[in-house]
This record gives structure tokens, C-alpha cells and sequence, in this order.
């Protein structure tokens, strides 16, 4: 290649880098301390998974050093995520290729899930409601920390409940825990009525909805700018892509871990949650194609080039380009 053809197409790589990936990637590395662990964890879930789940230290720690993540930091995070149970590895010659455990691929895909397909069930008005009265704090805790992910909360004293779980998901907890013995449960009945203006009322306060929209707002604020830059250009930078797409879903997974996907019929009329998932969505589809190049160019399994995305990828947020 000449260097007038070299100088062209560097230009035109600086022209199709992201402005506004500056302002993610600096809000990133003035979190103190940086939190390592879960940006790998978002890149697993979100990108190494869909291509076979295995991938090369070497190529994990190049992909993230723009994130101010050096290859010692890198180094000291997956042996930690290691240690946890979350990654296994395996040594071919000299390099050392890391995968999800099987529990830790688990606890990806019940994570992970609720990112790209939203919550939508037909709901009859019924609750699952859990008297726990005869718990101590410890258990209760427990117990609370293990039902939040099927929507649980406080709603008075020492009365906890779900308008999204079914009696027999709760039970399985309760058995894997061993207070089955312990609470009483309750299935009420479905309602004419859904969502009178008094369980509204409690839903925003027991599940702490305005803090919870606060967040989302937050994260409109923060992506708004990303998608106007993006919208007016017609090429983009592959790297700039693929580190736009892990700091989106990084950012979209910490909003949606608090979020008890209540039914709509409970959430107000103007709720934040669904415009920062139509955003996430809409960013996440214009840059995954140039990302999915940046990852065949960059990353490496023990088989060689990483393998092509899996069919289920392509399904993400209703379907991707």
C-alpha cells in the first residue's frame, strides 16, 4: 500500500471515530477504583459468549486497554474472577485461554437476558406474597437478596411480595435455602382491577420507582449524545464501535440489576425505563455491525480467529442487521 493510500485511510478513520466515546471512556476510568471485574463480566455476557465463549488473555486485555485497564490490572482480574468460580482456563504452548465455568455461564445467561428481551408478560393482577415474621435478620436478607432478581421487595413490616413469581419459583428458593418451614406464602387471586390508583401508589414507593427512573434518566443523559453523533454519520470506526457497545451494555445491565420489571400496568404512564431501553436498543443496532468486524480483527481463541456469533446473537433487541 502507498502512503498516500496509508495517510487516506488513517484520515478517514479519525473522521469515523466516536466524539463522544471521550466523555464514556473518561467517566469510566475516574470511578475509583475502576471497577474491572464487572466491565469483563459485561464482556463476556455480551460479546465472548455469542463467539464460543473461549478467548485469549493477550486479546482481552488489547480490547480493553483503551478503558484504562492495563495488562497487570487485566492480569489481576481474571485471576481474581478465576479464584470466584466465574472463568476457567486452559494453557495451549505458552498462552492461556479463559472461558465462563459452567456456574458462571449460569449466572450470565439469567443476567444477561433481561438486557436484550424485554420483560413482557399478559399480568392478571395476582401477587406472590411471603410472611416472614418468624425469620431473623440474617435469613430474611438472605431471602430477600435471592427472590430480587423475580421482582421481590418490602412492601410492609414483615410482609414481602412480587406481582412477576410464581409460587413454584419461590419454592425452589425456599428449598435451596431451607426456610420452606419457615414463611408462610400466598398466591392471591387475579383482579378485575389491576392497577388501582392505591397499588400504583405502593408500587412506586415500595419498589422506590422515582430513584429507579432517576437512574435511567441518567443513563438517557449520558447515551443521548452517542446516538445524535452516530445518526450523522454514515461510517464508524470499528474499535470505536465495539468499546460504544460493552460501556452501553455496561451502563444498561447496572440500571436493569435494580429493576424489578414490574408489569406496565404498575409503572407510570411516563416511565424513564422505557425510553432508555428503546435508546440502548437503537445505539446497540447501528454500531454492532462495525464492532463485529473490530472482533474478528482482534480477537483469538484456542481454535484460532474467534468463531461467528451465534444465531441467538442476531435475535438481540428484536433482531440485528
Amino acid at each position: 500500500m502507498s502512503t498516500n493510500s496509508s495517510t487516506t485511510l488513517d484520515r478517514q478513520s479519525t473522521m469515523n471515530k466516536l466524539n463522544t466515546l471521550d466523555t464514556l471512556i473518561t467517566r469510566f476510568k475516574n470511578q475509583k477504583p475502576i471497577r474491572a471485574s464487572s466491565l469483563v463480566i459485561t464482556l463476556y455476557g455480551d460479546t465472548i459468549e455469542p463467539h464460543g465463549g473461549t478467548v485469549w488473555l493477550g486479546s482481552l486485555i488489547k480490547l480493553l486497554e483503551p478503558m484504562g485497564i492495563n495488562e497487570r490490572l487485566m492480569r489481576t482480574t481474571i485471576f481474581r474472577l478465576t479464584q470466584e468460580g466465574w472463568l476457567t482456563n486452559e494453557k495451549v504452548g505458552r498462552k492461556s485461554y479463559y472461558s465462563l465455568t459452567g456456574s458462571g455461564r449460569r449466572k450470565f445467561e439469567q443476567a444477561f437476558r433481561r438486557v436484550y428481551t424485554p420483560y413482557q408478560t399478559v399480568w392478571d393482577g395476582s401477587w406472590c406474597l411471603i410472611m416472614t415474621h418468624t425469620l431473623n435478620a440474617d435469613e430474611r436478607k438472605q431471602l430477600l437478596d435471592e427472590l430480587n432478581w423475580q421482582g421481590f421487595t418490602v412492601l410492609t413490616g414483615h410482609l414481602i411480595g412480587s406481582p412477576n413469581a410464581t409460587l413454584s419459583d419461590v419454592n425452589t428458593v425456599l428449598a435451596s435455602l431451607g426456610l420452606q418451614n419457615k414463611v408462610i406464602t400466598f398466591q392471591t387471586h387475579q383482579q378485575e382491577e389491576l392497577a388501582g390508583v392505591q397499588v400504583r401508589t405502593l408500587a412506586k414507593d415500595s419498589w422506590e420507582l422515582d430513584k429507579l427512573g432517576a437512574h435511567y434518566q441518567d443513563f438517557i443523559d449520558l447515551f443521548r449524545p452517542v446516538w445524535q453523533e452516530l445518526s450523522e454519520k454514515d461510517q464508524i470506526d470499528p474499535e470505536s464501535s465495539f468499546l460504544t457497545r460493552t460501556l452501553l451494555i455496561h451502563e444498561f445491565r447496572k440500571r436493569l440489576l435494580r429493576d424489578p420489571q414490574l408489569p406496565e400496568e404498575l409503572l407510570p404512564g411516563d416511565w424513564e425505563g422505557r425510553a432508555a431501553r428503546q435508546l440502548c436498543r437503537n445505539i446497540y443496532r447501528k454500531v454492532s455491525p462495525a464492532a463485529e468486524q473490530w472482533l474478528a480483527q482482534n480477537l483469538e481463541s484456542a481454535n484460532g480467529p474467534l468463531p461467528e456469533a451465534s444465531q441467538a446473537f442476531y435475535r438481540r433487541f428484536g433482531g440485528l442487521d
